[in-house]
């Protein structure tokens, strides 16, 4: 049932050409966990994408629309990961956008990613940082480059995950997950007013925790009593290493992770998936 998927009204195989999300990054995407053929936190994805759609003046399908086809696209209520991408339809070539254009959109199903090992995950620092960029801050936009050179610089299987830095220098996240960092019983997670994604799962914890939302050093992290990631497709993943900084499970983490298995009927069977 993967690889299935539905782009505006007809069913292809690539965008079409007018779809300024291929040409320029001008869009945005959502990427969701569904159980049972649904999403949990639907409602929190799509406040996200409405969000975002007005900082870019970008066209939305309706709810119902989208709720639609995902109910074709999960016909078998099954379980795995549903892909939403909006762009700004129209304008031709050049980068002066059509505000009044229709959005072209795509919905694809794919299975869940790979389980990492039992234990915890093992992380690395990027060399590749975040360009401060306010305008952009916190959405979950379609230009994704500086990820894709961040998440090509190792290859080692044994590493999951890397740490990125902004161009300033303070620590705002992992390539695909956001990061919250536990110093005695207090939480804490990065700023992400200058760069970065404001995740549905990371909201959901803020929620739980009451984290501080902070400027956070790579120290910060190094020296905590422990680390995780969380992104709403995999929920919470606890980090065992970073570099040679050893992480012991936390029981605290732990907790979260049983919290989350009671909220999200996805997460039930296992947080890490």
């Amino acid at each position: 049932m993967s690889g299935r998927s539905f782009i505006g009204e007809t069913r292809i195989e690539a965008l079409p050409g007018d779809a300024r999300g291929f040409a320029y990054g001008d869009g945005l995407f959502e990427t969701m966990r569904v159980h049972q053929g649904v999403v949990p936190w639907w409602a929190a994805h799509r406040a996200r994408l409405e969000a975002g759609a007005a900082r870019l003046r970008l066209s939305l399908p309706t709810a119902t629309t989208i709720e639609g086809v995902l109910a074709e696209l999960f016909d078998d209520q099954g379980d795995g990961v549903a892909k939403l991408i909006v762009t700004r339809g129209g304008g031709g070539r050049g980068y002066a956008p059509a505000l009044d254009a229709p959005p072209v959109w795509r919905l694809s199903r794919h299975p869940f990613p790979q389980a990492p090992r039992a234990g915890g995950l093992v992380l690395r620092w990027c060399e590749t940082r975040l360009a401060v960029q306010p305008a952009l801050a916190g959405l979950k936009h379609c230009n994704r480059l500086e990820q894709v050179l961040a998440r090509g610089e190792w290859n080692d299987p044994t590493i999951e995950e890397g740490l990125m830095r902004s161009t300033d220098g303070d620590v705002v996240c992992a390539t695909a997950a956001n990061l919250f960092v536990l110093h005695g019983t207090r939480w804490s997670t990065p700023r992400i007013d200058r760069c970065g994604v404001a995740g549905t799962c990371r909201a959901w914890l803020l929620s739980q925790t009451g984290a501080a939302e902070v400027r956070m050093a790579p120290a910060e992290v190094e020296t905590a009593d422990a680390v995780l990631l969380c992104n709403a497709v995999r929920g919470i993943l606890p980090v065992a290493r970073l570099g040679e900084r050893v992480f012991a499970p936390h029981p605290a983490v732990a907790e979260l992770a049983q919290r989350l298995a009671h909220a999200h009927p996805g997460f039930a069977a296992g947080p890490l998936l």
